[in-house]
């Protein structure tokens, strides 16, 4: 396979990036996006010119850390599918692909597809855990649960915090990922404790951190490769009201 790939290349935070155009050939269809872009690398280092930098750790659709903006979509053309989870099988022979960085919000470009997504950490250390003594872990049917309430705080924690919604969402907000993180916590037994100070703490450090305001387009649920449901965004919104309510 042979591709034409327009890449975002910036040297820092505090220069100005353009796309540069590289021909490959010899791509293979299972390769993933990721492999591609080794791929890549291998021959721009041979040819003694500087990589592309881009984040990755497990490269298994779990670490959120590999967000790409590819063709102008989040993680690339598959609904519910990471950047790493792409393969090249989902293009063709000859095509133009477009690769740069997640940008919007709080998030900065560090270096070509690099950014600084420390914005999150800090919303999660606002009030993204639950106080709890440490020891053994306590036997399973202590903690009264229901079946429905286990998998619906799951699939609010199956947020990996990849960025996508900050990305897509025309006003760079990070409620989507907030609002997970709280909605998680918030459905089990153990989070309820907190559940006022984490409201108010991890939002007011959203808006800190200068993301942007929900308009509601839903255009993140669309675009992140777990498919978290912006109910979960309702679900902050009543608890940081009851929060304020209460306080």
């Amino acid at each position: 396979m042979k591709l034409k790939l327009k890449i975002w290349r910036q040297l820092n935070a505090n220069t100005p990036g353009k796309l540069v155009d590289y021909q490959l050939e010899g791509v293979e269809e299972d390769m993933s996006f990721l492999e591609m872009l080794d791929y890549l690398n291998e021959k721009l280092i041979l040819s003694d010119e500087r990589p592309v930098e881009f984040d990755h750790d497990c490269r298994e659709g779990i670490c959120g850390t590999c967000g790409l903006f590819i063709n102008g979509r989040a993680h690339g053309p598959l609904a519910g599918t990471s950047t790493c989870q792409l393969h090249m099988r989902s293009f063709s022979d000859g095509d133009t692909i477009y690769i740069e960085p997640f940008r919007g919000g709080a998030f900065k470009v560090t270096r070509d597809l690099k950014i600084d997504r420390s914005a999150f950490d800090r919303i999660i250390m606002a009030g993204g855990f639950i106080s709890t003594p440490v020891g053994d872990a306590p036997e399973a049917n202590a903690i009264p649960i229901t079946h429905d309430e286990a998998e619906s705080a799951f699939d609010s924690a199956a947020c990996i915090g990849c960025g996508a919604c900050v990305a897509t969402c025309k006003n760079g907000s990070a409620a989507l990922f907030t609002s997970a993180k709280i909605t998680h916590l918030a459905k089990l037994p153990q989070g309820k404790a907190e559940a006022q100070q984490r409201a108010l703490g991890m939002i007011a450090q959203m808006d800190a951190e200068g993301f942007g305001h929900c308009s509601n387009t839903k255009a993140c649920q669309v675009e992140c490769p777990q498919e978290i449901s912006v109910t979960n965004i309702d679900r902050m919104n009543w608890e940081f009201n009851k929060a304020k309510v209460l306080k």
